[in-house]
C-alpha cells in the first residue's frame, strides 16, 4: 500500500475554538474509490475542501502522488452538490471552457471531440446544445461529473452529488457513475449520507464520529473505523440485497451511525 493520496494528521478548528476534527489520517490508492460517512458537523466536507485545496487544515499535511497539496488544482475534479454550471453557457460550453482551462493550446477540432465524448458518456448526447435552465436535476449533475472528468484529473472528489435528486434519478446515475470509474479506473473519495450508496460504490468506507463532551473533557470528531467492503466490486443496485454479506455490512454501519457516531 503505497499511498497515492496520503491524509497525515489533519486537524480544524475555527477561531481558536475547540477542533472540530482532530488527527485524522488516511490513504487512497490509485484507483480505489472511498466514501466518508458521519453525521453533520463532523467535519466531512471541511476534509474534501482540504483535497480540493479550497481550505486549510489548521494541523496536518495532504500529500498527493508525492507533493503536498497546497491550493486548487485542475489534477483534483470536484462535484458538489449544486452542479455549479454558468447558466449562461450551453452544456458544450460549460465542459469546454474546463477543457480550455486544462488544455488551452487544444485544437479546434479535438475539442469539439473531446467535448463529445464526455458528453456522449453521461448519456447526454441530445441535450448538448442546451443551457443549464433546460435541463432537469440530475442531468445538471450528469453534466456536472462530465466536467469533471473531462479534465482528465488525477483525482475526484464529490460531495454528495446526488443527494438532491429523487431515488430513481440518483440510482441511475450512480450505474452511470460506477461504470466510468470502472472504465477510466479513476481515483475517487466521495461523502455520501446514504448507506447504500456507500455500499455500492466504495471499496472503503470510512466511519467519522462528531466531536463530544464528555464530563468536561472534549473529544474531537475523526475517523472512527474504516470498513472495507467485502462485497464484489462487479455489483449493481437492483442486485446488492441480494448479495452475501449485504446486511451484515449495512447493519453494521447503520450501528454505527445510530449508537457510535455521537451526532449532534
Amino acid at each position: 500500500m503505497s499511498g497515492f493520496l496520503k491524509i497525515e494528521q489533519l486537524a480544524k478548528a475555527y477561531g481558536g475554538a475547540r477542533p472540530v476534527f482532530a488527527d485524522v489520517s488516511f490513504t487512497l490508492e490509485k484507483g480505489e474509490f472511498v466514501c466518508i460517512i458521519g453525521h453533520s458537523g463532523c467535519g466531512k466536507t471541511t476534509i474534501l475542501n482540504v483535497l480540493a485545496g479550497l481550505d486549510r487544515a489548521s494541523e496536518g499535511v495532504v500529500l498527493m502522488d508525492g507533493r503536498e497539496v497546497a491550493g486548487p488544482s485542475l489534477e483534483r475534479g470536484v462535484v458538489f452538490q449544486g452542479h455549479a454550471l454558468m447558466p449562461w453557457l450551453t452544456v458544450r460550453q460549460n465542459i469546454a471552457f474546463a477543457v480550455r482551462s486544462r488544455w488551452p493550446e487544444m485544437k479546434a477540432d479535438e475539442l469539439r471531440a473531446h467535448v463529445e465524448k464526455y458528453v456522449a458518456m453521461v448519456g447526454l448526447s441530445p441535450a448538448i446544445d442546451k443551457k443549464p435552465s433546460e435541463l432537469s436535476g440530475g442531468m445538471k449533475q450528469r453534466v456536472g461529473i462530465a466536467r469533471a472528468f473531462s479534465i482528465a484529473p488525477k483525482m475526484l472528489l464529490l460531495d454528495e452529488p446526488f443527494g438532491a435528486l429523487d431515488a430513481l434519478t440518483r440510482g441511475t446515475i450512480q450505474d452511470e457513475l460506477m461504470a466510468i470509474v470502472r472504465q477510466t479506473q479513476q481515483t475517487v473519495f466521495m461523502i455520501t449520507h446514504d448507506v447504500d450508496e456507500a455500499i455500492l460504490l466504495a471499496d472503503r468506507i470510512l466511519l467519522m464520529s462528531n466531536g463530544s463532551e464528555h464530563e468536561s473533557t472534549y473529544t474531537p470528531g475523526g475517523i472512527a473505523e474504516v470498513v472495507v467492503n467485502p462485497l464484489p466490486r462487479e455489483r449493481t443496485r437492483a442486485g446488492l440485497h441480494h448479495m452475501d454479506g449485504y446486511y451484515e455490512l449495512r447493519n453494521h454501519i447503520v450501528d454505527f451511525l445510530v449508537t457510535r457516531a455521537r451526532a449532534h
